[in-house]
């Protein structure tokens, strides 16, 4: 680990306690001995620059950097805070080799010393080469550079966004280009292209573009180009972060990286859907040459005319082919016409001669038809006939009928169910019997639980706790007066005995009259019933 310092070399600090004296050796408190120690540490090593390889790297919660700076000699414990944390212009991570500013104090509560860093920066262009090879074969094994994820750039985009510095020759190179090509509408988006704040104005400028509405008031860009001019790999570490990689990968609008000449390589040119080696050549692959469209079509339309026209020709060439091998009309079709005249005129004699056809056959037929009365009259005699043989069938079926009837009547006599009809009368006796125990029996039952249950209910009626000389009031309207502050004096009230009724004043001599409503009796069991037979 090497360091330079700003001052001089270390002497004696102000307020660092004397020497020793011989003999008399001054005593310190471990406090006073540890700030003593650490203002001599500040006051020689106010301002330092450390180099070293970051190892045990840890970010607190609370924002603040902890960390260790170590060589192969030594190790330096680090610390930088929230503050200045968000200021660095690097991010750290263990194995970095970087460069460190800052002042050298003490921390009493371990009693070590530490570095309080203000600002960081890679220890020379082969740390940040292995860097950058270090993120890239993390950002590839992440996917994010295959190749079947970029997507192909629009023809003839309406839009085009560019992410750029405003002020630099860069954007005014993609503009006379595009001018010069095809005329398009170009949204700048201006970031800076260098610095500690470049890779998050880039990100967020991507993201920008993304986030417009496609029918907003500001259109949304078809394709976006991120670029910038040559530099060092210091300068162009920007578009390195993993924040606009990340970006780029996420954007739905293909990108065109342009950072940088054709020598120059970034993360971003990896993850783009397309990488121009140069800004000029980014604007090329955005829009095609107008004039070179324009040629292409007025090419493509004399073509379409000159095949149309050679088209039409061939078939002017066939149609006079197929008239001559089809010969005259008026000779193809003479035969035809004669035939159809010929036909005509026999179709005339034909239906004329069919109709007188016709007529014979309907004269001979209607003379073999017989008249309605005649043939009316011959079917009511049949008819009448059938009726005479009808009635004469069922008068000599009816009279069998009753000739079998009489016969079968003196066969019977009222003695042969004598036996049945008495065997039949004493099983319906016994039933009937039976069914009337049965109901007896069940009604026995029922009644005893249901004379349970009405001594209940008239145990607990108010009825027999007014018997035991309790009282109901209640007032002018029919309410019960549960307490005494519901009460006035002079209130009417009707008071609820259990002989009858009395009205009474609260707190006067009012005049009480009973009530001669006799008390309620108590009900009688009902009588038990008796179930009749059913002969």
């Amino acid at each position: 680990m090497t360091f330079d310092t700003v001052q001089n070399a270390p002497g004696p600090a102000p307020g660092s306690p004397p020497g020793p004296t011989p003999g008399n050796v001054p005593v310190f408190s471990v406090g006073e001995l540890s700030q003593a120690v650490k203002r001599t540490i500040e006051g020689t090593f106010e301002r330092v620059r450390v180099r070293g390889e970051i190892s045990g790297f840890k970010r607190h919660s609370s924002g603040h950097l902890y960390l260790s700076l170590k060589d192969d000699q030594a190790v330096l414990a680090a610390v930088c805070w929230r503050g200045q944390a968000g200021r660095l212009s690097i991010q750290p991570e263990d194995g970095m080799e970087v460069i460190c500013v800052g002042k050298l104090t003490t921390y009493p509560g371990q009693s070590k010393y530490q570095l309080v860093i203000e600002q960081m920066e890679l220890a020379g262009e082969g740390a940040l080469l292995k860097l950058l090879e270090e993120r890239k074969r993390k950002l590839a094994a992440e996917g994010l550079f295959a190749a079947e994820r970029k997507r192909a750039i629009p023809y003839l985009p309406r839009v085009i966004g560019v992410v750029t510095s405003p002020t630099g020759a860069v954007i005014r190179d993609i503009l006379h280009r595009l001018a010069d090509r095809f005329p398009r509408h170009v949204l700048v988006w201006p970031v800076a292209v260098q610095g500690e704040a470049s890779a998050a104005q880039v990100a967020a400028a991507i993201r920008g573009f993304n986030a417009l509405p496609a029918d907003g008031p500001v259109p949304r860009p078809n394709v976006l180009i991120v670029a910038r001019g040559g530099g060092s790999l210091e300068d162009l570490w920007g578009f390195n972060e993993e924040i606009v990689v990340r970006a780029v990968v996420e954007s739905a609008i293909p990108v065109i990286s342009a950072v940088g000449h054709e020598t120059d390589t970034t993360l971003i040119d990896f993850a783009a859907d397309r990488r121009a080696p140069t800004p000029t050549a980014a604007a090329e692959m955005a829009v095609p040459v107008r004039a070179d469209l324009e040629t292409s079509i007025r090419t493509a339309d004399l073509r379409l005319f000159q095949a149309m026209a050679r088209g039409l020709a061939d078939r002017r060439k066939y149609l006079d082919a197929m008239a001559r091998a089809l010969g005259d009309p008026q000779t193809l079709l003479g035969t035809a016409t004669q035939r159809l005249d010929v036909a005509a005129e026999r179709l005339g004699n034909g239906l004329a001669a069919g109709l007188r056809q016709r007529r014979s056959d309907v004269a001979a037929r209607a003379a073999r038809l017989v008249h309605p009365r005649q043939l009316l009259a011959t079917k009511g005699q049949a008819l009448a006939a059938d009726a005479r043989a009808l009635d004469q069938a069922m008068a000599g079926l009816l009279d069998r009928q009753a000739a079998r009837r009489d016969r079968v009547a003196g066969r019977l006599h009222p003695r042969l169910f004598e036996g049945e009809l008495r065997a039949a009368g004493q099983k319906l006796t016994g039933a009937a019997d039976g069914l009337e125990r049965a109901a007896a029996l069940k009604l026995r039952d029922a009644a005893t639980p249901l004379r349970m249950w009405a001594e209940r209910l008239e145990n607990v009626s108010f009825e027999r706790v007014l018997q035991r000389g309790y009282v109901i009031v209640r007032d002018a309207a029919g309410h019960v007066v549960g307490t005494a502050a519901a009460t006035t004096d002079g209130q009417a009230v009707r008071l609820h005995f259990a002989d009858g009724k009395a009205e009474a004043v609260i707190g006067g001599a009012g005049e009480s009259r009973k009530s001669t409503r006799p008390a309620a009796a108590k009900p009688s069991s009902p009588p038990p019933l008796k179930q009749g037979t059913l002969l």
